[in-house]
């Protein structure tokens, strides 16, 4: 038998797609990964998603997400891809020892903000660690905060984050900025914000929550500490890509092309969220074009009277 539909992924992009699909009949099945439930997964409340006055945790906006699938008879796979077969006909998706066939695929994978890699870092993730101002900056109303990285998103995390922090401390391990001249300038020349250069951030501070930073110098190799309630991290993001490389459009980054609307190059295969927007990076955007995607994919099974 061939599914109609596979979602490969199940953050709000891969979520949504699902409740849309499951609601027209496709029957979908979603290949969820290990870690389901994409980046929103690593934080805390979400206030920022429509319909929630008090806001919600990430994991249940999730979970209440997958539930509402799973009614409409989406069926989940808990298993992570390890190999995709694109053509213009029959996709094949590998999860562990199986081979699904499916007449449509929807690439819904999002994509990774890159952290430091400390294992301080990690454990206060959603504790004063954030990859994402937009989203948290609202809980750091009056408080200290560093921002690591030099380039644009670097520099418009901060000038966001001062809209609600006292201070926002920018530390970068050059002695220059990255970021265009326009972002330049604009942070230089807001009063909260300020610099350490040539530095980078060697642990994490705080048992439950963030209570500071160690920073070195890569000159002369002197340390010192930072006391701040929030830390941003703001040196990229990274698409999930690596498994369709050579069979799909990728722009230079690595994002997903759209040829039209949610539409790939390859017939059949269609993309949502962050794995192709690197632009907005937001859970309520990510809905969207998870509801886009599905939609056009139903469209595309119609046409080709695959019932």
């Amino acid at each position: 038998m061939i599914a109609k539909l596979v979602i490969i992924g199940s953050g709000p992009a891969g979520l949504t797609a699902a409740i849309y699909a499951a609601r027209a009949k496709l029957h979908p099945i979603v290949i969820t990964g290990f870690q389901w439930g994409g980046q929103l997964m690593l934080t805390t409340v979400v206030e920022n998603f429509p319909g929630f006055i008090e806001g919600l945790m990430g994991p249940q906006l999730m979970d209440q997400m997958r539930k509402q699938a799973e009614r409409f008879g989406a069926e989940f796979i808990d298993d992570d891809v390890s190999k995709v077969e694109l053509t213009n006909g029959t996709k094949k998706v590998h999860v562990g020892d199986k081979v699904i066939e499916s007449h449509a695929i929807i690439l819904a994978t999002g994509a990774s903000a890159q952290w430091l890699g400390l294992e301080s870092e990690k454990k206060l993730i959603g504790r004063g660690v954030s990859s994402c101002a937009t989203c948290d900056a609202f809980f750091f109303k009056d408080k200290e905060v560093v921002v690591i990285g030099g380039g644009d998103s670097a520099m418009e995390d901060s000038l966001y984050l001062t809209k609600f922090a006292s201070k926002v401390t920018i530390i970068h391990r050059r002695d220059k900025l990255k970021a265009s001249k326009i972002m330049q300038d604009r942070a230089f020349a807001n009063p909260k914000i300020s610099f350490i250069w040539n530095s980078a951030v060697i642990d994490v501070l705080g048992k439950d929550k963030l209570e500071g930073v160690v920073i070195q110098n890569v000159a002369d190799g002197k340390t010192s500490t930072i006391q701040c309630q929030g830390m941003f991290v703001a040196i990229g993001h990274k698409p999930n890509t690596d498994f369709v490389k050579g069979q799909i459009e990728l722009d230079h980054k690595g994002y997903v092309v759209r040829k039209k609307w949610s539409q790939t190059h390859v017939e059949g295969v269609f993309v949502a969220g962050d794995v192709h927007d690197y632009r907005y990076k937001q859970a309520i955007t990510a809905a969207g074009y998870g509801c886009e995607a599905a939609l056009d994919a139903e469209k595309y099974l119609e046409a080709k009277g695959i019932e």
